[in-house]
């Protein structure tokens, strides 16, 4: 688990994608994200299809690190599982949850923003968490106050995340990566424009690149 969280980080950004149509989209995705050097994605549940869009990015480039974002209950745990999804992403902490993926032995990031959600976490054993929202909630400032009385865990933020402050956030030690969307909007996918998301890949890559280096 650590080795894939590790890879996670390395690569420093997670595209957060909701597909309407993975059937006609999701081999072409991954094909894109892999070709701007981030093979990592965030399937979120909030379309139908996530677990077969999980299973056909797959498919399409076994390489990849491929999770489901938006996990609510234990029926969806299991179906990303079974379509190939190695990490699971929630909105919220909820401690049935973290317990039922432990239990499977898939890696939870669940979201956290409280010094209640932290505890929880901490209690849990978790080692990596996600902020979500992150710009709503307080964004690095927060994150960075949360860290002093909870030293141990790495942070993705997620939500208001865009090429304009990704610097602001992988600068800095506590974050393991940033999860954002702006790499894969709607307008994007659904107008089939690859080209575009791999540009927009290989800009993030760069920019965690030359802040981590400096």
């Amino acid at each position: 688990m650590a080795t894939l969280l590790e890879q996670i980080s390395q690569i420093g950004v997670v595209p957060v994608i909701k597909l309407d149509n993975p059937t006609r989209d999701a081999a072409a995705l991954a094909k894109a994200l892999c070709a701007g050097g981030v093979p990592v994605a965030e399937v979120t549940f909030r379309a139908a299809g996530a677990a077969e869009a999980i299973r056909l990015m797959k498919d399409a480039c076994p390489e990849m690190i491929v999770g489901a974002g938006t996990v609510l209950t234990t029926e969806q745990v299991d179906a990303a599982c079974e379509a190939g999804a190695q990490f699971i992403v929630t909105p919220g902490y909820d401690p049935e949850l973290v317990a039922y993926c432990q239990q499977k032995q898939i890696i939870i990031l669940p979201g956290c923003t409280t010094p209640t959600d932290y505890h929880a976490a901490y209690k849990a054993g978790l080692s990596v968490l996600k902020f979500f929202p992150a710009e709503q909630s307080g964004g690095m400032d927060k994150i960075k106050a949360m860290s002093a009385p909870f030293p141990m865990f790495k942070v993705m933020p997620t939500g208001g995340i865009s090429l304009k402050n990704l610097e602001s956030y992988v600068k800095n030690p506590i974050i393991a990566a940033c999860g954002g969307s702006y790499m894969v909007t709607a307008d994007l996918i659904n107008g089939q424009k690859w080209d575009e998301i791999t540009d927009l890949c290989r800009k993030s890559v760069e920019i965690v690149r030359q802040a981590r280096q400096g």
